[in-house]
């Protein structure tokens, strides 16, 4: 059983940004906590808000880190879309992943999960979904109660697994509520076949799997979170891949990425695993790797009324796990521990080196060290908040 206690610091948001924002968002601060108050110069209102879709306390209990940057934008689609993923990622999506299951684990159920997905999937003329949705007991039947924000995160985890992995097999397993039946739900995954489980929450800090996340021969990712510096379960966990959060900025056919300044990541309170030897940090380093996590086209019609733009590391998660299904190998993953035992030549050929961006809330004494800021080059390529990079194909998965 995941054991939660009191966070180190909150996680509860409440905050209004732009989405229009090139740096990924700016929250204003204030005394150290997000403020309820748009930052100077930045324009707020109907259409132009970010907000938690899951805000409530993560003291016993977890919360999606789905964020919600603008609604409402019919009929012109707009963020990231997979064509925009597959480019950058350069990842093989139109010819692999064909029988690859990626499970996505989340609370509570959204009714109108399918129906969103071929509504995605159509519009960005991807296949048609080899999509299976379960309750906790692995019954296509009985599903929860449904829930707004746990529902938007249900469709953003779906969607964005089909725009990295279009061919790959998807299960979403919905648990009961957001405390410990979340365990169940993970156990009842791997009792379904999956080799990839998608976590896009997080909360307490445990500490340890509890036997519920290190099954052999299944990859586990779970989202770094979204409030800049400090860990989170599951992501801080040895036996899961934590997943930091990237701005993916376009000019014309190029692209560039940059830290997401609210990604979460840091030094956690879980035992260093042996495969780490980072020189700052005497335990669990996190992130492993990381993904976009703003400025995301999806589509929602039960809590968000059609088309919006989403954000958070719970974007970063499920696409990160539809990149392992296209590389065929998660019963050879162990957590995170492949990517830091990966050679230095292929970490440069086969991840996107994250050189800027740095993360809110870092502790005084790593201001300006690889545990906030990309590019210190202090320890490698490696930077806590985006690991050791983004996707660059499927040779590093």
């Amino acid at each position: 059983m995941i054991r939660f206690s009191t966070l180190a610091r909150s996680l509860i948001f409440a905050f209004a940004i732009s989405a229009c924002s090139s740096s990924g968002g700016s929250l204003p601060v204030s005394n150290g906590q997000p403020s309820a108050q748009a930052p100077s110069g930045m324009p707020a209102g109907p259409g132009y808000v970010a907000q938690p879709a899951c805000p409530g306390s993560r003291i016993a209990q977890m919360q999606c880190d789905l964020l919600i940057e603008k609604i409402g934008v019919s009929p012109d689609v707009a963020g990231l879309t997979p064509a925009d993923f597959q480019k950058w990622y350069n990842l093989p999506s139109s010819s692999k992943g064909s029988h690859e299951i990626v499970a996505i684990v989340d609370a509570f159920d959204n009714p109108n999960v399918a129906s969103d997905l071929a509504t995605y999937r159509s519009y960005f003329g991807l296949p048609t979904a080899d999509f299976h949705k379960y309750n906790q007991d692995g019954q296509e039947s009985n599903y929860p109660k449904p829930n707004k924000g746990w529902g938007g995160e249900i469709d953003l985890d779906v969607q964005m697994v089909s725009a990295s992995c279009p061919n790959c097999t998807i299960y979403l397993i919905e648990a009961k509520n957001n405390g410990n039946a979340l365990n169940q739900a993970e156990i009842e995954a791997v009792k379904l076949g999956a080799h990839i489980i998608s976590n896009s929450w997080g909360g307490g800090r445990g500490g340890a799997s509890g036997g519920i996340f290190d099954k052999r021969s299944v990859t586990y990712l779970a989202s770094a979170g979204d409030s800049g510096y400090g860990m989170q379960d599951p992501a801080d966990y040895t036996t899961v891949v934590s997943v930091g959060g990237t701005v993916l900025s376009q000019s014309g056919s190029s692209y560039t990425e940059s830290v997401w300044k609210y990604s979460g990541g840091g030094c956690s309170v879980v035992a260093k695993p042996k495969w780490q030897d980072d020189p700052k940090c005497k335990n669990r380093t996190g992130n492993d790797v990381a993904a976009v996590a703003w400025n995301t086209a999806m589509y929602d019609s039960y809590g968000y009324r059609g088309w919006l733009t989403a954000g958070g590391t719970s974007v970063a998660s499920p696409l990160t796990a539809g990149v392992f299904a296209l590389a065929g190998n998660a019963r050879k993953q162990d957590g995170g521990r492949n990517f830091w035992r990966l050679p230095a030549n292929q970490r440069s050929s086969d991840l996107h080196y994250i050189s800027s961006g740095d993360v809110v809330h870092c502790p005084t004494r790593f201001t300006g060290t690889y545990l906030c800021k990309a590019g210190t080059n202090q320890f490698g390529n490696y930077s806590s908040p985006a690991g050791w990079g983004s996707p660059n194909g499927i040779g590093a998965f």
